[in-house]
């Protein structure tokens, strides 16, 4: 597996060839390239990073070889130790520091770990600075710092700092929520979510029922937060008479919802209810990325408001979030951003916001998503053993799909806007794969349409 660098870090496998997996060599070269470029801005001050990790096995000799590296470098390491990927990015702030990195491969199995880097606001680097860090690195001009230059080090734990933030957040309604007395079952797949969710919900009054709780970084089952990897929780959601479950991801940025009856609410539609709520109460843009669901534009424009995609990556969204002015934005991946809290994907946030409304309307989480615009979404993928012949297909589906809307500045998305359906095609970030996404108004419209473009695909590539 070749090493990815992208704007969702630099991610790879442990145990393997440098260059091709995640060794303690790329370790170093990234982490003093990183250094390299905080450096550039200094002007004389001593450089501050915070560092924090999920519970992944390897995440212990991650932690190691990142903060060694960064104090060789002469910057003072602030570690996090066991934290939320949304709680290292707020601690930056906390912490006025000049940066951060975030040890987690989020979504991806035990194999895999990751370098998510952060500038002084606690958000990702953007293209341009990730493409300035792969050159730093590739040129391998370190110099490090003489024994008495050495950066600090102290560990802290934020975990508290961010639930408070979250319940200080003028929609969150504590009162009304500690009313309902909710009972939640919650599955952090055993990472860092069982540390902060069950936390949360206990500050807002919630009995807790646990399952995979324990941050051992044994992942339990697939560690994605789709249907068919939580087939435990929402068993015992129906079995324990809850009012919902919980899942969360290894670095708890993506929110997965089960309604009180043990099915599935949908992950995309954890964005679009939370939306629904903030504009209820403060009307305003928002955003989510070319492979999210139709959804939110319906919830938005319902609202008399206006929303906007972006290209897919957090950076990406944010970046149009700031551009327009939105009062939410996210992914359909159970991703929620709420600005004016920080610019970053927060599971934490999104849960706080979905009871608020729960509480405050006295709904059912059934009856909410049956509230909701209706459209099942498709999610496949299509490997080629040539990443070459990616852009080729990109270029010809983008010709025979030319009579309807197309938008290109991520992959190509194809709109029928007529049947209120789409198609997604695009490279991801994350792995050597073509992600084909489709939505329309139930499931079999929806594979029809993708089996339709795979089709087509297949064609081309062979």
């Amino acid at each position: 597996m070749t090493l990815i660098k992208s704007i969702s870090g630099i991610r790879g496998t442990i145990g393997g060839v440098c260059g091709e997996a995640l060794t303690p060599l790329d370790i170093v070269k990234f982490v003093s390239a990183y250094a390299s470029m905080l450096g550039r801005g200094a002007q004389g001050k001593r450089q501050k990073v915070v560092v924090g990790r999920d519970a992944r096995i390897s995440g212990p000799m991650v932690e190691e070889i990142v903060c060694g590296t960064l104090r060789a470098c002469g910057i003072d390491v602030v570690n996090a130790g066991l934290a939320s990927t949304p709680t290292v990015e707020m601690a930056v702030v906390f912490e006025n520091a000049d940066g951060g990195i975030i040890l987690t491969a989020s979504h991806n199995p035990k194999q895999w770990n990751a370098l998510k880097l952060l500038n002084s606001r606690g958000e990702f680097l953007n293209a341009e600075e990730g493409a300035e860090l792969v050159s730093i690195a590739g040129k391998e001009e370190f110099t490090y710092c003489d024994v008495d230059s050495l950066g600090g080090y102290e560990e802290k734990d934020f975990t508290a700092r961010h639930i408070q933030a979250v319940l200080s957040y003028p929609l969150v309604n504590v009162e009304a929520v500690r009313a309902r007395h909710f009972k939640v079952v919650v599955d952090a797949v055993n990472s860092v979510g069982g540390i902060i969710v069950p936390e949360l919900l206990k500050a807002l009054g919630a009995e807790c029922v646990e399952i995979n709780c324990g941050p051992t970084g044994q992942f339990a089952h697939n560690p994605e937060p789709l249907p068919s990897h939580l087939m435990e929780l929402c068993g015992a959601v129906a079995e324990c008479r809850a009012d919902l479950g919980i899942a969360v991801d290894p670095d708890v940025d993506r929110l997965a919802l089960v309604c009180e009856d043990g099915t599935f609410f949908g992950e995309e539609y954890t964005l679009v209810s939370v939306a629904d709520y903030v504009l209820s109460h403060k009307p305003g843009p928002t955003v989510s990325n070319l492979s999210s669901s139709r959804a939110l534009r319906d919830v938005t424009e319902a609202h008399g408001c206006t929303y906007t995609a972006s290209a897919v990556g957090e950076v990406n969204v944010t970046a149009e979030m700031k551009r327009t002015g939105a009062v939410i934005g996210g992914e359909g991946n159970g991703g929620v951003i709420v600005p004016d809290l920080h610019y970053g994907r927060d599971a934490i946030i999104g849960i706080a916001l979905f009871l608020s409304r729960l509480a405050e309307n006295g709904e059912k989480v059934s009856d909410l998503r049956a509230s909701l615009p209706r459209y099942s979404i498709s999610k496949n993928r299509i490997e080629l053993s040539d990443s070459a012949l990616i852009d080729k297909v990109l270029r010809e589906i983008k010709e025979i799909y030319a009579s309807e809307r197309i938008t290109d500045i991520d992959g190509v998305k194809i709109d029928f806007d007529k049947e209120r359906m789409w198609v997604h095609l695009r490279k991801s970030n994350t792995e050597p794969i073509i992600r084909v996404y489709s939505e329309a108004s139930d499931e079999i419209k929806a594979e029809q349409i993708a089996g339709e473009v795979m089709s087509i695909v297949k064609k081309i590539t062979e």
